[in-house]
């Protein structure tokens, strides 16, 4: 009969990202945002500027990842103790980065079909109100970015710092604003002294691919670690070496992949003449801080020495 709780054996899923201060700060940046959208979005219209619609376009876009963001936050921390997730609601703050980033291309996409129309079908712009408004812009993204630089996160439990990938693409997503009105007002400025009104088109164009080269950067970091890619070769190697540093320990199976922005989890098994305890095992790995959740299979060498095929290591 059992004496003791199951507690002493059970893990932890805490790989959750919960940071209140950035999503205080991205619900200050959405409202913001939103105010900037809508006076952006009438006076591209009014003005006739493409640059300046594809600034308030951009912002409407940025509206909807704002909102994912404070989402993925909110979701992240309701769920961190639900058992339906088997490690966790480390990834969900991720999720929220990637869905931002798809965003920021199909804002890129909208704003390089349109302004590729207005370079055939120019309209009549309206300079010096445009400017204006693009300028209101700038200062809102200028504002908005001070509110939310910095997004790194500092764990306590593991003592360093990590991305928090939901604010990074909240910020991205600010930055690629604060160019599309910068380069608005360059356009305009083009088009009201020298009458070059192609730069207006122009621009959006140039705006778009700019912001798909930082969705890109985006998705790439983000996906993998929602496939269970994201995993450094030399955090393997550093592993497999501890382990088989001792004794005549010889790693057959190794899986190692993030559960969260920061925390790892890893299954190894292993095969040596003198098994000892899971924990003994758990120790050697001790100074790893990164592996939140470590799992050891242990097996029992008989006859010859262990020979691993390399085949079947991972």
């Amino acid at each position: 009969m059992h004496v003791q709780t199951l507690e002493n054996w059970q893990h932890g899923h805490d790989f959750a990202v919960i940071h209140d201060k950035g999503e205080r700060r991205t619900t200050q940046v959405l409202i913001l945002t939103a105010v900037t959208m809508v006076v952006e979005i009438i006076a591209g219209a009014v003005f006739g500027s493409m640059a300046l619609l594809a600034d308030g376009w951009h912002m409407a876009t940025h509206v909807a990842a704002f909102m994912i963001t404070i989402f993925a936050y909110k979701y992240a921390k309701k769920n961190i103790n639900n058992p339906l997730f088997t490690f966790g609601t480390g990834k969900v703050t991720v999720l929220g980065g990637f869905a931002s980033a798809i965003a920021l291309v199909v804002v890129a996409l909208v704003m390089a079909l349109e302004s590729i129309q207005r370079i055939f079908n120019p309209h009549e712009i309206y300079f010096n109100e445009a400017i204006a408004v693009a300028t209101l812009g700038l200062l809102v993204n200028i504002i908005c970015a001070f509110i939310l630089q910095g997004h790194y996160v500092y764990t306590h439990e593991h003592k360093h710092y990590h991305h928090d990938h939901n604010l990074k693409a909240a910020f991205f997503h600010v930055l690629a604003d604060a160019l599309t009105s910068v380069l608005a007002i360059v356009a305009l400025l083009g088009g009201k002294i020298f009458g070059w009104n192609w730069m207006d088109p122009i621009m959006g164009i140039i705006s778009a691919l700019v912001i798909t080269r930082w969705s890109y950067s985006l998705l790439k970091e983000t996906s993998p670690i929602l496939l269970d890619g994201s995993v450094e070769e030399d955090l393997k190697s550093a592993i497999r070496a501890k382990i088989e540093s001792q004794s005549d320990n010889r790693i057959s199976d190794l899986h190692l992949w993030k559960v969260g922005p920061g925390d790892y989890a890893v299954i190894i098994s292993l095969v040596t003449h003198f098994p000892k305890q899971p924990d003994y095992y758990k120790c050697l790995l001790k100074d790893f801080h990164e592996l939140s959740h470590i799992t050891i299979e242990v097996h029992k060498c008989t006859g010859e020495p262990c020979v691993v095929p390399e085949s079947n290591t991972a």
